[in-house]
């Protein structure tokens, strides 16, 4: 139980903020909805915040911040202007260590599970056994943001190096100690129970980049597990990070992916039925994997730990929102209150009240756009929030294949379904709150500062969402009511979201076409339905088409634009299943051939036409569509 703030409860019936169930304000929701769970939040905030026992409040405003700006890695290289770009070998990677070395550390080193005190990370090492490790799969373009020569990926010794087995040279191992809320409940201490991170690497354009091996063996955090991976869920994970990568959604990424040749015994489905799998490593590159959790865990602590939130706070802003590092916390909140009860913060005084913004308007942000592309985490604990924005910790995720807004990968999620597609912008306000709440706990923002930053999520999302979604249909300015038919139409056909949105640009600007040639665009996916349904769909392109009309983009031109907002492949889980079933057999070429075409999922690529088809009937078996926490 946190000490200083009660958890802010979540509740399956306040979904409305933005999805409620399969009413017409699916995926379109209406600012007022947005306004009043918001408000919910807020009154909760404030009582939290006023049960925090000796905890007195930010007093400050803060100024505008701009989710759109990328995370800028502060580093002590000088960033190479022009000219051949530097290619190194191993050896010759420049490692820094500033989370180890700027913040405190648990000062034992072994590996015995425990709760680790006053210390964001412990000292260990990689324990993983191995035996003739093969290197599966590696990415080009996440070798170039380290500057890493490509032909170190043909060296002998390289998937000894990269499934820990041999340190190396210039890291500096540790695990993350972090929180979280899991399913809505406070979970205590959790942390990085199989991964271990080597460490920063400042490449030739002032970037800093972490590197993290996951399944590389126990740490304090990994509790009664084994802290290893199987090749199942590494291969997903290696996939999926670049996938998301080649959409443009910020992601982590995946440098390689190698087997350990060691089996490892996992109980897929908690039924009692384990067995043996073969192992695997993914090494993970992000700026950071700091997450909400990271802080939760030392507010959660009691008041003489609330100094360590601050502490982290000052880490991040310095190396990733270095342009808010000249923002001081002031003694005053200065606002204007338009009408109702809601203020205008000025952000220009606080800088922790403008990265509480900047943080709630990235995570709205990247919601939005795995909305647009119908992602679904299905895990988004509090743990898996990065103060990033970026998605992190792949494990039951899944696109949407037939239309359906309860759709969860998620069997643990089954029963009460909260991280399901239509809920995930709930769920990251929710999440924006504990975050808000642990840093108002620690001084850092007052109550109107946290209810700003909640605020802010709200506006971002809408703004984000509606744009993506007036794209995504080659339209010039966003029409609701259009846009609520679609879904719905969608969601009562089962229609293949994908699919659909890339066929849609076929359809002609021209109120001519005759009735009954309306649907042969679309034929593709909408697939046995009846006369009933068939004149829905010829009634919502009959105003579709009027929309086209009034816009006066020329047919080609709009077909080019929504086709590079639109996806032709997404990686779908069977897509994923085919790959590991080969690469369980030793083939890994299916894996390698899947990362070709998940990098460029907007271009056509003739010959690649199968990786787009609808689901065959096996893809909605257990261990396929659907998979546990533990995949």
């Amino acid at each position: 139980m946190l000490l200083h703030f009660s958890p802010l409860r979540f509740s399956s019936s306040t979904t409305a903020l933005c999805f409620s169930k399969l009413t017409p304000l699916f995926s379109s929701p209406s600012p007022h909805r947005l306004f009043l769970r918001s408000q919910q939040l807020k009154r909760q905030v404030n009582r939290t915040a006023g049960m925090a026992s000796d905890c007195g409040e930010g007093t400050s405003a803060v100024a505008s911040s701009t989710m759109d700006s990328a995370p800028v890695a502060s580093a002590s290289v000088a960033p190479v202007e022009g000219g051949d770009k530097p290619r190194f070998k191993l050896e010759e990677l420049k490692w820094d260590h500033s989370f180890v070395r700027e913040l405190p550390g648990d000062p034992r080193t072994d590996r015995m599970p425990r709760e680790v005190l006053h210390a964001f990370y412990s000292n260990v090492s990689p324990s993983v056994e191995v035996e003739n490790p093969k290197l599966v799969v590696w990415s080009q373009s996440v070798a170039d943001l380290l500057d890493l020569d490509p032909e170190e990926f043909e060296r002998p010794d390289f998937p000894t190096l990269f499934s820990g087995a041999t340190p190396l040279v210039g890291a500096s191992t540790y695990a993350q100690c972090y929180g979280g809320h899991q399913f809505g409940t406070w979970a205590g201490q959790l942390g990085d129970g199989r991964a271990i991170t080597l460490g920063e690497v400042l490449n030739s354009r002032g970037e800093r980049w972490e590197l993290q091996l996951k399944g590389s063996g126990k740490t304090p955090y990994s509790r009664f597990a084994d802290g290893l991976a199987v090749l199942r869920s590494s291969i997903r994970e290696f996939l999926c990070s670049e996938a998301m990568h080649g959409l443009g959604i910020p992601t982590t990424r995946a440098l390689c992916l190698v087997t350990t040749g060691k089996l490892v015994v996992r109980d897929m489905f908690y039924d009692g039925n384990p067995k043996e799998e073969p192992g695997a490593i993914v090494c993970r590159v992000a700026q950071s994997f700091i997450r909400f959790g990271s802080f939760q865990i030392h507010a959660s602590r009691g008041k003489e730990d609330l100094k360590l939130v601050r502490l982290l706070a000052d880490y991040i802003i310095k190396h990733h929102f270095p342009h808010l590092e000249n923002l001081q916390q002031s003694n005053t909140l200065s606002f204007e209150v338009p009408q109702g009860d809601t203020p205008t913060i000025d952000l220009t005084s606080n800088k922790y009240a403008a990265w509480a913004v900047e943080v709630a308007e990235r995570t709205a942000s990247l919601i939005a756009r795995w909305q647009g592309v119908g992602f679904t985490h299905g895990v988004l604990n509090t743990d898996n929030m990065s103060v990033l924005g970026l998605t992190i910790d792949y494990g039951p995720f899944g696109f949407l294949d037939a239309f359906d807004p309860s759709f969860t990968p998620n069997t643990t999620d089954l029963p009460g379904r909260r991280y399901c597609f239509a809920n995930q912008p709930d769920v990251g306000l929710w999440n924006v709150a504990q975050f808000a709440t642990t840093l108002a706990a620690a001084e850092l923002l007052n109550k109107d500062e946290a209810n700003y930053a909640m605020e802010r999520y709200g506006t971002k999302f809408m703004d984000e969402y509606q744009s993506i979604m007036t794209r995504k249909l080659g339209l010039t300015k966003y029409n609701k009511q259009l846009i609520s038919r679609l879904l719905n139409n969608l969601a009562v056909d089962k229609v293949d979201y994908t699919n659909f949105f890339r066929l849609l640009c076929n359809v002609k600007a021209d109120p001519t076409i005759p009735e009954k040639d309306l649907l042969a665009p679309l034929k593709a996916v909408l697939l046995d339905i009846g006369k009933e349904r068939k004149e829905a769909w010829v009634s919502w392109l009959q105003t579709y088409i009027e929309e086209l009309v009034s816009s006066e983009v020329p047919d080609e031109e709009r077909k080019a634009a929504m086709n590079s907002v639109n996806p032709r492949y997404v990686l779908r889980n069977y897509l994923c299943q085919s790959a590991i079933d080969a690469a369980e057999q030793g083939d890994f070429e299916e894996v390698r051939r899947l990362l070709k075409v998940m990098e460029r999922p907007f271009d056509e690529q003739p010959g690649m036409e199968k990786y787009a088809r609808l689901p065959p009937a096996w893809a909605y078996r257990p261990g396929v569509g659907m998979l546990s926490c533990s995949s």
